[in-house]
């Protein structure tokens, strides 16, 4: 029997057989539900025992309450407020139905779970993947690096754009070949590429490819200077910070594939985001470590650690009269502190007394792509 003074619900009913919905009225009793079919008049109960809740257990829902098998009844009851009187007049049944007083609380936990979330994928992003990106940039083989290198300079310094002059190329050559007498065992083949463009850059690319563009070879006043330039940029390949930062944008699936070495997917994507290298701005923390084995190199090859600091000295003087100087500074910033720390470092050895190509005018590499731009220009 329904509860004294009970109230009655609006429903729909569906026996199950046929999709009609029949209007109907529903009271709730100690153990069932009184229900009447407001067409018929046909009156019948359902025990509470016997129904199941399917629906209404979130915000906008209908309460849907099903008995039977595969061809179950169904009653659709639209205000929520059902369900508390329904355990409120049957509390040993309560159990089966959902409290809607619960809902508050469990969105509380989903905008929980959902800040969670976005603390946990915020705190991967920061820490997680590029550690995992530093572990992976170790593993991965040489041989990878230079096919990604070859890709990035295919992009960036392509054949058509190169400056080709042996004689001058063999200078520059040279200069290299010092700084990498202090590497017997390097893994990397380091080359030294011009590029015929005004802009003042210079970028390493993985595998050791080292492009300089004529804008910048045009500022340096001297071997040493171009030395200093050349043995930072080789410092960032030895530590594979360009490696490093591609793979730091890299999906975690990727970075899981370079660390166990499969390196067909980590390709396809290095290729693809090779364009970065000519954009590429360090972290400061590679930076200065490029700055400081750089500045060792120099000094292990008995080269003048002064002309890497001129070159910068240089650049900052006439950054604010021509922008195109600031290029270099942007990608490979040289701060006042960055500089002073270089030159504490370079006080403390003594000078060394050898100079580079002592029997060579400077000024003279600046022809360097003169010959291969006057066979481009038309007759």
């Amino acid at each position: 029997m329904p509860a004294p003074g009970g109230r009655v619900w609006d429903a729909s009913y569906l026996d199950g057989r046929t999709p009609v919905r029949r209007p109907a009225r529903v009271a709730i009793g100690q153990s069932g539900l009184e229900i009447t079919l407001l067409e018929s008049g046909t009156a019948f109960r359902w025990g509470l025992g016997e129904v199941r809740q399917t629906q209404g257990f979130y915000e906008g829902e209908q309460v849907r309450l099903e008995r039977g098998g595969d061809l179950a009844e169904t009653l659709l009851i639209g205000d929520l407020a059902f369900l508390s009187a329904l355990r409120a007049a049957a509390p040993q049944a309560a159990g089966g139905f959902h409290d809607p007083a619960r809902r508050r609380f469990r969105v509380g936990l989903t905008v929980l779970a959902a800040l969670a979330a976005v603390a946990v994928g915020a705190g991967l992003y920061v820490w997680g993947i590029p550690a995992l990106a530093d572990v992976a940039a170790a593993r991965v083989p040489v041989s990878w690096e230079i096919a990604l290198g070859e890709a990035a300079m295919a992009q960036l310094a392509p054949p058509a754009q190169r400056c080709h002059d042996p004689g001058r190329q063999r200078r520059l050559d040279e200069v290299a070949d010092v700084l990498l007498r202090t590497l017997p065992d390097s893994r990397y083949p380091f080359r030294v590429i011009v590029v015929d463009h005004p802009l003042v850059n210079a970028f390493a690319a993985p595998g050791g490819g080292v492009v300089v563009f004529r804008g910048l070879l045009e500022r340096t006043g001297s071997a040493e200077e171009l030395a200093g330039v050349l043995a930072h940029e080789m410092q960032h390949v030895l530590h594979r910070h360009a490696t490093r930062a591609i793979l730091r944008q890299a999906s975690t699936g990727i970075l899981l594939a370079a660390l166990v070495g499969d390196v067909s997917g980590v390709m396809a994507f290095g290729i693809e985001r090779a364009r970065m290298l000519g954009d590429l701005r360090h972290s400061r923390e590679a930076e200065h470590e490029a700055d400081r084995d750089g500045l060792r190199m120099l000094q292990a090859a008995a080269v003048d650690p002064e002309g890497m600091l001129a070159f910068f000295r240089a650049l900052q003087q006439v950054e604010g009269a021509t922008p195109a100087a600031a290029r270099y500074l942007s990608t490979h910033p040289a701060a006042g502190d960055r500089l002073q720390a270089l030159a504490a470092v370079a006080a403390a050895a003594p000078r060394p007394p050898v100079k580079l190509l002592p029997d060579y005018d400077w000024a003279d590499i600046k022809k360097l792509c003169a010959a291969g731009r006057r066979a481009r220009e038309p007759l």
